[in-house]
């Protein structure tokens, strides 16, 4: 493996994808449609996929570890999917009518997710989030919701304050930092930040609002904020607490659905009233989807009066994802959600073992299929603790800029997953590639630290 790698200056010809973003420039804001896609110094434009591996438009492969943010548990191309799709298309691919095919899916996650027994779907994570905020709100008849700093929830007002939450020296807990402009400033009033981990600050954080909470918003394993092991005490505390002052817990699995057969709160012990779901169960195709107990989702309709939540969308169950998501958590069994496991357990060891071989100060944290490297010597358990500073910031877009010189596709600041088709000679490869950067590379962002 390693007789394949190279340095980091013999990076391959991108001139394709330089023209068009030079193209792109000149009809989208920045040059690009989503923020979320990384420009070093821009993107690279991909021309096909098929299984773990993309191709870019200069006919680069890559083994993908970005996987259309953690969506693509199949990894390109699933011929089931595909197939299952192409039979679909001539039928027609949307309607204002139900499909049976929408029920089909809907019944998979039910017999899964204990705390889904009812649910209704929408086209994105964003919504998903939005619409359970929305029914908490409903439900409970109260305005505020508490989430914690760091996590990444989507782009509705209220779940995204304190998504860039920021800490100063004198003080313990992370403020909101700047609120975006496109955002009223007056939605702060209405949003808790809390601290994730923080079992014992909870009370103090939340009694002075306890009257005026809808819900509480939490990720289980917060990605964005540093894919973060949720400590045990702290979501007894914070289960216990929500109880206790009638508000409901929203547990944000649109990302971590993929950690298990029954999801990530199962897996943690952490018991919401609603769950968001997304990416892995539309099979590659857009889709969100709100779940949880009767008498909370009764806020979308089920009497003869008006539903208190009005929720429709014109492509929310369209057959066309219900079918390429069916498929794709059908071929989702216990089985292959342990085998994924495994593969991720191996590989976290081994790059755990290469960092502290050569005494590098990386840290590896994450579960199931899913992972981060940090660029700290312990894998922090809070997001202050994952915050980076500017030299690690450096040395992590060096370390991204590395791996795609060898052909390996990390995303920086994010979560990294595997795919179902991923081998152990893929895991090799992500193996000898860090250890090469270490042993090759690391010595230079050591001697410009500030």
């Amino acid at each position: 493996m390693l007789k394949h790698l190279h340095a980091e200056g013999a990076v391959r010809s991108t001139e394709v994808s330089a023209h068009l973003h030079r193209r792109g420039r000149g009809v989208f804001p920045a040059g690009i449609t989503r923020s979320t896609v990384e420009c070093d110094p821009y993107p690279l434009y991909l021309a096909a996929g098929e299984g773990a591996y993309v191709t870019d438009v200069d006919g680069n492969r890559y083994l993908d570890l970005n996987n259309n943010f953690t969506t693509l548990v199949h990894g390109h191309g699933y011929a089931p999917v595909a197939e299952a799709v192409a039979g679909l298309l001539r039928t027609g691919t949307c309607f204002s009518n139900p499909t049976r095919h929408e029920i089909a899916l809907a019944e998979l996650l039910i017999s899964r997710i204990p705390a889904i027994e009812q649910v209704r779907f929408v086209n994105t994570g964003t919504e998903a989030v939005m619409f359970a905020i929305k029914a908490a709100r409903a439900f409970t008849g109260k305005p505020a919701i508490a989430r914690f700093a760091g996590a990444y929830h989507g782009a509705y007002d209220w779940a995204e304050i304190g998504q860039s939450a920021v800490f100063q020296e004198d003080q313990t807990h992370a403020m909101p930092g700047i609120a975006y402009e496109g955002a009223p400033r007056s939605t702060s009033t209405d949003v808790v930040l809390l601290d994730f981990n923080d079992a014992d600050g909870l009370e103090q954080q939340l009694l002075p609002h306890v009257d005026r909470l809808a819900a509480i918003l939490i990720d289980p394993v917060p990605s964005r904020a540093g894919l973060l092991a949720p400590d045990p005490q702290f979501i007894e505390r914070l289960t216990a607490f929500a109880r206790a002052n009638a508000i409901l817990i929203i547990a944000d699995e649109v990302l971590n659905l993929r950690q298990s057969f029954k999801g990530a709160s199962a897996r943690y012990g952490l018991v919401p009233d609603l769950i968001t779901a997304g990416k892995i169960i539309g099979g590659g195709f857009p889709i969100g989807a709100i779940g949880g107990r009767v008498d909370v989702m009764s806020v979308f309709g089920g009497g003869d009066s008006a539903p208190l939540v009005p929720q429709g969308g014109t492509f929310s169950a369209n057959p066309v994802a219900m079918v390429a998501g069916l498929v794709a958590m059908q071929a989702m069994t216990k089985a292959e959600f342990d085998r994924l496991e495994r593969l991720g357990d191996d590989l976290r060891g081994r790059l755990t073992a290469i960092a502290d071989k050569h005494s590098a100060a990386f840290s590896i944290n994450g579960a199931a299929s899913l992972f981060r490297i940090h660029p700290k010597p312990r894998s922090p358990a809070t997001y202050r603790e994952a915050l980076m500073t500017a030299d690690q910031v450096v040395l992590m877009k060096g370390l991204g800029r590395f791996f795609q010189a060898q052909g390996v596709m990390l995303p920086f600041g994010a979560a990294a997953c595997l795919s179902t088709p991923m081998t152990q000679a893929d895991t090799d490869l992500i193996a000898a590639v860090f250890e090469h950067f270490i042993t090759t590379e690391l010595h230079r962002y050591e001697a410009t630290k500030s």
